[in-house]
């Protein structure tokens, strides 16, 4: 019983996912802080009481939808932030450093050598 409990905690898919929680749990301390120090004082200095404010105050009847609408925008406004200054940055910065296509096969050279000709010989 606890040989198959010991097999499961050690296997690669655990472990992993393990080490994604935290540091998923770190890289959200980032993205917090750069959204506190930067991103939201930003949008307090442009919108009068904040970009969200006012949107967490509308309800419906009995149901406050403003909430919902706050965390929304706040949801779009993070995705923003994590896509344009961390995602397609280290994206193109990855792409420098890879390396180059590697050159196809002999038999894919052929291949395409022949069909040229084929395409030739039939434009006639």
């Amino acid at each position: 019983m606890w040989e198959g409990f010991r097999n499961f905690l050690m296997r690669g898919n655990v472990v992993e996912l393990a080490t994604a929680v935290v540091i998923g749990g770190a890289f959200t301390k980032v993205v917090d802080g750069f959204m506190k120090s930067i991103v939201e004082p930003l949008l307090a200095s442009l919108v009068p009481g904040g970009a969200t404010a006012g949107i967490a105050a509308l309800a419906i009847g009995p149901f406050p939808i403003g909430i919902l609408l706050a965390a929304i925008i706040n949801f779009l406004l993070t995705a923003a932030v994590v896509y344009f200054f961390l995602i397609r940055p280290l994206t193109s910065f990855a792409a420098r450093f890879a390396p180059p296509p590697a050159a196809p096969a002999e038999d894919v050279v052929l291949l395409r050598e022949i069909r040229d000709s084929l395409k030739a010989q039939n434009v006639r």
